[in-house]
């Protein structure tokens, strides 16, 4: 296990996001799973085997909760502020809700990053 502060997302360090990262041996395999954190609350967890390129499942909890699991990767946004700089991430969950985190606001002469 270990645990990452501004942990990267697309190989992009995400400020604020911290994630901590499990594995263990299973029937010879390695299955893992990577929670996601926004200061103490969890947005996402997503989970597979090591020898996998991409997840099996994944859970995005929303306003209400959690969702129920969903099959592969989340789909997940960088937040931008404008220029190259990344601020913040979004991720979908199964109804289509985007869950951002933070949630920016606009910065001067500009408006927020609103994922498609």
């Amino acid at each position: 296990m270990r645990t990452q502060d501004d942990a990267p997302f697309e190989g992009v360090p995400v400020p604020g996001l911290r994630a901590s990262y499990f594995h263990r041996d299973e029937d010879g395999r390695t299955a893992t799973v990577g929670c996601y954190f926004l200061g103490d609350r969890e947005i996402l967890r997503a989970w597979g085997y090591a020898d996998e390129e991409h997840c099996r499942h994944n859970a995005v909890r929303g306003r209400d909760g959690w969702h129920p699991a969903a099959d592969g990767c989340p789909e997940v946004e960088l937040i931008r502020d404008g220029q190259a700089a990344v601020i913040g991430l979004a991720v979908r969950a199964p109804n289509g809700e985007w869950v951002r985190a933070p949630r920016p606001g606009p910065a001067a002469g500009q408006s927020a990053a609103t994922p498609r």
